[in-house]
C-alpha cells in the first residue's frame, strides 16, 4: 500500500511528503462484575499521509511552508486515493507557517520490544491481566462493578520523502474499571490504568487501593473546613502536577510565547526545605511521528535548572535547537521521606476526585474531591468528602517534599506522593 501512496503521490505532483502506516492488534475484554460479557480480537490497518507545500507567505514574500495530513484507506481504489491526496496539497496552503527544513532522514532495520506482552498472543496477556484485576475482589461490602481491559500490539513504518523509513512494535495494555461499596452510602469510583508490560502485581494493587478507597468513601464524613492545609497527593495526581514543567519546557510553548523558559534558567526557585526538581523524559516508542529517533532518555531539569527544550521538528527548527521528537513518559528521580512520614501531621491527603488538572498556562492545579484523609494533629485519621483543592504551582514548587514509594505507568516513573504546603482548599462544613 506504501508503494500505492507513493505513486500517488507522484501523480499528484506532491514531491515533499510522509507516510504513516499503523497495524494495530487488540484483544479487548469487557466484564459486569466478574462475568466476562464480551470479548473482541481485532486487527486494523491504518496510513496517515502528510503533504507539504512551499509558498510565499507575503510577509516580503518570504517562503513558507504549508502541511496538511489526511487519513488514507486501503480499500481506496486509485481515483480516491488521487482525490484525496490533491484536496490535502491544495489545503496545504492556505495553512503557511514560516519555513523550516523537514526532519533529518534516518534508516533502521525494525525495532522490537522484547518481553511476555510483546511476545505473547494477546489473548493470553489479556486473560492474564484479567485474572490480576480480579484477585483483590474478595469483598463483600467493596467489589469491581465492571471493567474494560484493553491489550494491543501496534507495527509503525514511517517513511518520508526526504528519505526516512523506519518501523517498530510497541506494545502495552491499559482499560480501566469502577470499584462500587453500597453500604452505608451507595457510592462508586472510576479508575484508569496503563502499562507498557505485563505488570500483574502493579495492577493488583491498583485495585485493592481502590477498594479501600470506596469503601472508605462510602463512610466519608462532610466535616473539611476551608482554609490553608498542607496537601498530601498521590498516584496519577503527582503526574499531572509534574506535566506542567514538561509542557512549559516544550519547543511549542516556548516559540508561541506561552512560556518565556531559557536553558539554563532556574525555573523552579524552591526554597529551603523544599526539593529540587529532576525530570527526565523517556521513550515511549523509539521514533516519534515525523521519524525522529527518541530511543535515548532526555534530562529535562536538574535540580530545578531547564537543561532543554523539547518538541517536534518545526518548532526545535524556529528555536535553533535538534530536534527532539515528541516523549510522552515522564520520569522524576525526587523523594526523601517514605510515605507514612509524608502523611504524619496535620495534612489532607486527597486521595480521588472528580476531575483533577493541571493549567499549564497559569500553574493552577485543583479539582473536586471525591475522598480524602484529614490527618490531624494527634494522628487522628478520617475519611472526608466534600470541598476542592486550588493551588498553584508557582507557589507550591518552592516547598515540594516527595516520598521514597515510587509508582509506575507507563507514562509516568517517579514518586508515589508528594506533599506541598499551604495549599487553600474550600471546605463544606457552614
Amino acid at each position: 500500500m506504501i508503494e500505492r501512496i507513493k505513486r500517488a503521490l507522484e501523480r499528484c505532483g506532491v514531491s515533499l511528503w510522509r507516510i504513516n502506516e499503523r497495524v494495530d492488534e487488540t484483544a479487548e475484554l469487557f466484564f459486569v462484575k466478574k462475568q466476562l460479557d464480551t470479548r473482541r480480537i481485532k486487527d486494523v490497518r491504518k496510513y496517515d499521509v502528510t503533504v507539504f507545500r512551499d509558498v510565499e507567505s507575503g510577509n516580503g514574500g518570504k517562503p513558507a511552508r504549508g502541511a496538511t495530513s489526511v487519513p488514507i484507506l486501503p480499500s481506496m481504489d486509485d481515483r480516491q486515493l488521487d482525490e484525496e491526496l490533491k484536496g490535502a496539497y491544495y489545503a496545504a496552503q492556505f495553512a503557511a507557517n514560516p519555513y523550516y527544513d523537514l526532519a533529518d532522514p534516518v534508516q533502521a532495520p525494525l525495532v522490537e520490544e522484547s518481553g511476555e506482552l510483546a511476545q505473547a498472543p494477546l489473548a493470553q496477556s489479556a486473560g492474564k491481566l484479567a485474572r490480576a484485576l480480579f484477585a483483590p475482589d474478595t469483598h463483600d461490602d467493596a467489589f469491581v462493578n465492571s471493567a474494560e481491559l484493553f491489550v494491543y500490539r501496534v507495527r509503525r513504518r514511517i517513511v518520508s520523502s526526504e528519505g526516512t523509513d523506519v518501523s517498530f512494535v510497541n506494545s502495552g495494555a491499559n482499560g480501566e474499571f469502577v470499584v462500587q461499596c453500597r453500604e452505608p452510602e451507595d457510592v462508586e469510583i472510576h479508575n484508569q490504568f496503563e502499562y507498557d508490560a505485563l505488570d500483574e502485581a502493579a495492577l493488583s494493587a491498583k485495585v485493592a487501593e481502590a477498594l479501600t478507597f470506596v469503601r472508605d468513601r462510602a463512610h466519608a464524613q462532610r466535616i473539611l473546613k476551608s482554609g490553608s492545609y498542607d496537601l498530601v497527593l498521590s498516584g496519577n495526581a503527582v503526574a499531572e502536577v509534574l506535566s506542567y514543567y514538561v509542557l512549559r519546557a516544550s519547543a511549542s510553548a516556548v516559540y508561541a510565547k506561552y512560556s518565556t523558559w531559557q536553558q539554563g534558567e532556574d525555573v523552579q526557585n524552591a526554597e529551603e526545605g523544599g526539593e529540587r526538581l529532576s525530570l527526565t523524559l523517556r521513550a515511549f516508542h523509539p521514533y516519534s511521528e515525523e521519524g525522529i529517533p527518541t530511543m535515548n532518555d532526555l534530562p529535562l531539569l536538574k535540580d530545578g535548572k531547564l537543561l532543554t527544550w523539547h518538541g517536534p521538528n518545526r518548532f526545535c527548527r524556529y528555536l535553533g535547537v535538534k530536534p527532539t521528537g515528541d516523549y510522552q513518559r515522564t520520569a522524576c528521580a525526587n523523594g526523601t521521606v517514605p510515605f507514612e512520614a509524608l502523611k504524619k501531621g496535620p495534612c489532607l491527603w486527597a486521595v480521588t476526585f472528580s476531575d483533577f488538572q493541571m493549567d499549564t498556562m497559569s500553574g493552577h492545579f485543583g479539582g473536586e474531591i471525591r475522598l480524602a484523609y484529614l490527618v490531624e494533629a494527634d494522628g487522628k485519621v478520617t475519611p472526608v468528602t466534600g470541598g476542592s483543592v486550588n493551588g498553584s504551582i508557582l507557589e507550591a514548587q518552592k516547598r515540594l517534599v516527595f516520598s521514597t514509594d515510587r509508582y509506575l505507568t507507563a507514562r509516568y516513573d517517579g514518586p508515589y506522593a508528594v506533599r506541598i504546603a499551604g495549599v487553600s482548599i474550600a471546605g463544606t462544613e457552614e
